[in-house]
């Protein structure tokens, strides 16, 4: 019996090219769950380990996690030992992985200097609480807080504001009810409702927004929010005549997207994160307590995705984010009248006490734009 020859088949996926025994070449192209299969299968190496199991081990080893500790955790899980054996050892000769481990260690040298610095800051008297000043000139406040990325509490600054006597949420319904606005809606159903900002984004009218606030008690469910931005409407232009830009401290020719209005009940919380500029935030009506971290404990903040953290300040899980338990808190309970100054980079968490009313400026009269890389990590 004549022996039947098998065709030619070469795979390059989305395509695979038959060629048959008289020499006639088919091309075929690859269903999407056939290559799925197929990169599966490249998946594995010769351990049989997938992908998600040499992610995790080159992780650990660049958290400098023991060899051995690694293969017994693998174990544990099921895996051969001499599996687990030879990917650990695989990893740690992967050209790839000894690449990434010497950015790793130049990485660390850059937090060891920024832990020494904070070691330092905590040797001070003063350490934990924000210095408060009754009005400072443009000068101080330059040399004093801005360069020196140090926040500060103002005092005595908004006494000429007639928002101070004007702002209630009855006042705004009463004198802006009709005006369509747009607001943070829904945030209870997302954990991440601040990432996710333009999923929650809703348009009433001020009249029906000062109800939900009235009526709905303490929430953190609804929230007008600088995203927001309102004070940019043509039919809430007029809270601009209720104060008084601080002429020592901002630029009143500069206020496109740089002046911003917050109106929200008790309860609001602004989760933990950091602004890529300065900012000087100004409460009208309402008490908000701040929660602050400085800079320099950064590697201690869980921040895979822009300028945002993974912990909840109000209900820290440690087990999740052990290293959160280095990091020292400074808060303060703003009252109305007050201003806080935010330098750049500087972490905070913020909850309102009250319903509360405030307006925030970047619109400094110093350099305040600022070159950042943010992370962009969202699965880890």
């Amino acid at each position: 019996m004549a022996e039947v020859s098998q065709p030619l088949r070469i795979t390059l996926p989305p395509l695979r090219i038959t060629l048959n025994e008289q020499q006639q070449i088919n091309l075929e192209w690859l269903t999407a769950q056939y290559q799925q299969q197929l990169a599966a299968a490249a998946g594995q190496t010769q351990s049989g380990l997938s992908d998600d199991w040499k992610r995790w081990i080159a992780e650990n080893k660049l958290h400098n996690r023991p060899d051995g500790a690694l293969v017994q955790a693998m174990t544990q899980r099921g895996i051969d030992v001499q599996a687990a054996l030879q990917e650990v050892q695989r990893v740690s000769n992967d050209p790839a992985f000894q690449a990434g481990s010497n950015f790793v260690q130049l990485l660390r040298k850059l937090e060891s200097i920024l832990t020494i610095q904070q070691q330092l800051a905590e040797l001070a008297p003063s350490y934990g609480k924000i210095e408060r000043r009754e009005r400072v000139t443009r000068e101080e406040f330059l040399e004093h807080y801005y360069a020196k990325n140090r926040p500060v509490i103002l005092t005595g600054m908004m006494q000429d504001w007639s928002a101070m006597q004007k702002w209630t949420p009855e006042y705004f319904k009463a004198n802006y009810g009709q005006a369509q606005v747009e607001i943070q809606f829904d945030r209870n159903t997302d954990p991440l409702y601040e990432i996710n900002c333009e999923r929650h984004k809703k348009t009433v009218t001020l009249s029906e927004y000062v109800d939900m606030i009235v009526q709905g008690g303490e929430s953190n469910n609804y929230y007008m929010v600088a995203n927001n931005r309102n004070v940019e409407r043509d039919d809430l232009k007029g809270i601009m005549d209720d104060i008084v830009m601080f002429p020592e401290l901002l630029n009143p020719q500069d206020t496109s997207g740089r002046v911003f209005f917050w109106f929200g009940p008790a309860g609001t919380i602004t989760p933990l994160h950091h602004d890529p500029v300065n900012l000087i935030m100004a409460h009208v009506s309402g008490r908000k307590r701040w929660r602050l971290i400085s800079p320099e404990q950064t590697p201690f903040m869980y921040n895979y995705v822009g300028v945002f953290s993974k912990v909840d300040c109000e209900n820290p899980d440690y087990n999740r984010y052990p290293l959160y338990q280095n990091v020292k808190i400074i808060e303060e309970v703003l009252e109305p009248g007050e201003i806080i100054f935010i330098p750049v980079g500087w972490w905070h968490q913020v909850k309102a006490l009250d319903i509360s009313l405030s307006m925030s400026f970047t619109n400094f009269v110093f350099p305040n734009y600022f070159n950042w890389q943010d992370p962009n990590i969202p699965n880890w």
